[in-house]
């Protein structure tokens, strides 16, 4: 098998596995009343719905491509060597929506090698929305292509804005304050994964974030990619591990948000 056919195997493998979790995870969110939460961090939550779910695809990529490492956000890293290729889960980001009751949640997956993002792929089951696209497969929505927004300025559309509490307001409200002051205006619905998705499909100009983890947002950054619009090189600086900024969008666009982001 050629390098490349390997990939198209693990790419056509992941956008099965994703339905089974995103199944899953819809399951117990049917049911969230009867789920035990819990506090992580300040704004960090997380259910057996989060766990089960990522070892549902954990087990499942073992099985079948037990060659490769795992990072997730419930289960953590597993042994991993230069140059291996590794997959980068979250079985549930945006689960303060979930538990919430509110649709914007989503499963995230996606595959890194030799440094290199090579695809992802985002589902949002409650909304029936499967994001995909890699280096050398086309950014879709539902298995249709998608198409940009036409915007040249941020005032142009909408921007997504993340923010977490690992960044300190007085780090982040200067930034945020260029940002308004240029005329932008902002969405944030609580999955960064499934807003920088909304830039590859046209619903969004752009995205800004200082800080987000890989499992946030690698599987939603392929399909960005794939659709021909620019990102920052998140993966630098150990992005893998320690997360990184996110900057967003087609190129006018995301010129002015480096700009702003100073």
């Amino acid at each position: 098998m050629t390098a490349q056919s390997s990939i198209n195997a693990r790419f056509q493998f992941a956008l099965d596995l994703i339905r089974q979790a995103g199944d899953l995870a819809h399951g117990y969110f049917k049911n969230r009343d009867s789920l035990t939460i819990k506090e992580k961090g300040l704004q960090d939550m997380a259910s057996e719905a989060d766990l089960n779910t990522e070892l549902l695809i954990r087990g499942a990529l073992e099985k079948h491509f037990p060659d490769d490492a795992f990072l997730g956000e419930e289960t953590g890293l597993s042994e991993f060597a230069e140059g291996q290729g590794i997959w980068v889960v979250d079985p549930i980001d945006g689960t303060q929506p979930f538990i919430s009751g509110m649709s914007s949640w989503c499963v995230s997956i996606a595959f890194v090698q030799d440094s290199a993002l090579k695809f992802g792929m985002v589902y949002a089951p409650e909304r029936n929305e499967l994001f995909a696209g890699g280096i050398d497969s086309p950014a879709t929505l539902n298995g249709a292509p998608v198409g940009r927004h036409p915007g040249k300025t941020i005032r142009d559309g909408i921007v997504g804005v993340g923010y977490s509490p690992r960044v300190t307001p007085d780090e982040f409200l200067p930034m945020f304050e260029r940002f308004l002051k240029e005329g932008g205006m902002f969405y944030r619905d609580g999955s960064g994964a499934l807003t920088l998705c909304y830039i590859a499909s046209g619903r969004l100009l752009g995205y800004i974030e200082p800080h987000i983890n890989s499992w946030d947002c690698l599987g939603a950054i392929a399909v960005i990619r794939a659709a021909g619009l620019k990102t920052n090189d998140f993966l630098a600086d150990d992005g893998l591990r320690k997360g990184n900024r996110v900057i967003a969008g087609n190129e006018t666009i995301y010129q002015a948000l480096v700009e702003i982001y100073g």
